[in-house]
């Protein structure tokens, strides 16, 4: 369920229509429902209340604007970061540092002091070396440091392969079958304190059985390190449930997950950590882009747009697909190609879809957008950086202003000897 939806012709986010929006901001624009953001939070933070004991840490990544970070802060959500910079967006949007984990295999060492002056309350550790290296860290500040093992448990999470996170030729966590030494070793290790295991096997799965299997695997090996006389207080079950971008796509909803998270782990006897992205903020926003001009194809139309894939980049990384509506439909449709402006074959949205048909200058939208949108743009052919939009119910603010060409051009200098 999303907050997006047509009254008297116009599709609205909330109560506010997207041609003010457009108007007044310009286009493409991403614009987030408050009301959506909520309710997803709520949705999946109730269905988990059928476990004990539970932390629920929001992957920044997905989306790290600064005011979607305080919306969830204000649900009680903290964060899971992989970068200094998402640790500062973090603190700044009020999430606790208690409640922020620090995971990712390239913590640098100015990332781990910050951490740690921060107070924040796990790092996942995604080698020996580097749990190692933050607690010889964590000593010279006269700290401990509180720490999880991120274990790969070689489980095929039947997802695309570049975002699938899970398998031995992955590049994150610890071998398996290394993983119950790694964990003994760190444990009699001054300076950190090992307190549990951390595991994400892929993004945007469409079957529970991929976490069912990876989650029993690991409760084994909790049990074998407990059983080796170590402490397992925790244990991080990473993200990774997706939602549909297209009509009529069924994935597994937060209750179906957490009954299945509650059958495998109810006699663990642990904090269960989780780290949900893409199914709080996926169906939060979309994408909206105005219609440049429609071009002739040799098979079918070219509907170029304003928006590309500087703005929006999954269909050009990951052939990925999200619904494209008009904004004022007028009940006709056809079949086109929808690209953006940039000089790349990849810059293409659609191929052969039907779509509602669109003429230049109509407004449409490129649904789902909320999650893996905003946060992956840049400035590829020297392109603005693209604006984010809030709405909550009749209101709305700009959360992110466009990032003009000039404002980046001025961050660059010709040096004293290319001047002649």
């Amino acid at each position: 369920m999303d907050h997006f939806d047509y009254r008297d012709g116009v599709l609205h986010a909330e109560d506010v229509p997207l041609p003010a929006i457009a108007q007044a901001v310009g286009t493409p624009v991403y614009v987030y429902a408050r009301a959506t953001l909520t309710r997803h939070a709520r949705v999946f933070r109730d269905a988990l209340a059928i476990l004990p004991r539970v932390k629920i840490a929001f992957a920044v990544k997905s989306n790290p604007n600064l005011a979607v970070l305080r919306v969830l802060a204000a649900e009680g959500y903290g964060a899971d970061v992989v970068s200094g910079g998402e640790l500062e967006r973090a603190l700044a949007a009020g999430m606790a540092a208690d409640g922020i984990v620090f995971s990712g295999v390239g913590k640098t060492e100015a990332e781990m002091r910050r951490a740690l002056e921060a107070g924040i309350g796990q790092f996942n550790l995604e080698s020996e070396e580097e749990g190692l290296e933050l607690a010889a860290l964590a000593a010279s500040m006269g700290t401990v440091a509180p720490a999880a093992l991120r274990v790969n448990p070689d489980v095929d999470a039947g997802t695309h392969g570049k975002i699938s996170t899970g398998k031995a030729e992955n590049k994150f966590g610890v071998p398996f079958d290394r993983a119950g030494a790694i964990y003994a070793r760190l444990a009699e290790t001054p300076g950190i304190a090992m307190r549990g295991l951390a595991l994400h096997i892929g993004s945007q799965l469409a079957k529970l059985e991929p976490l069912e299997q990876a989650f029993t695997k690991v409760g084994g090996l909790m049990r074998a390190i407990r059983a080796g006389g170590h402490a397992v207080t925790h244990m991080d079950l990473g993200g990774g449930v997706g939602v549909p971008y297209r009509e009529g796509e069924v994935f597994p909803q937060p209750a179906d997950y957490a009954a299945m998270v509650e059958r495998v782990t109810r006699d663990w006897d642990v904090t269960l950590m989780f780290e949900p992205g893409r199914v709080i903020t996926g169906n939060t926003g979309v994408l909206v882009t105005r219609v440049v001009r429609v071009k002739e194809g040799a098979s079918h139309p070219w509907v170029v747009v304003d928006a590309a894939m500087n703005d929006l980049a999954r269909p050009a990384l990951y052939d990925a697909w999200h619904d494209f509506a008009a904004v004022t439909p007028d009940g006709e449709r056809f079949t086109a190609n929808i690209v953006g402006p940039i000089c790349e074959s990849s810059d293409t949205f659609a191929m052969a879809r039907d779509i509602d048909r669109v003429t230049r200058g109509d407004l449409a939208v490129f649904r789902t957008a909320g999650a893996y949108g905003a946060t992956m743009a840049n400035t590829y052919n020297s392109r603005p950086l693209v604006p984010e939009v809030m709405v909550d119910e009749g209101r709305w603010a700009v959360v992110a202003d466009r990032i003009d060409p000039a404002t980046i051009l001025a961050a660059e200098r010709v040096p004293d000897f290319l001047k002649g």
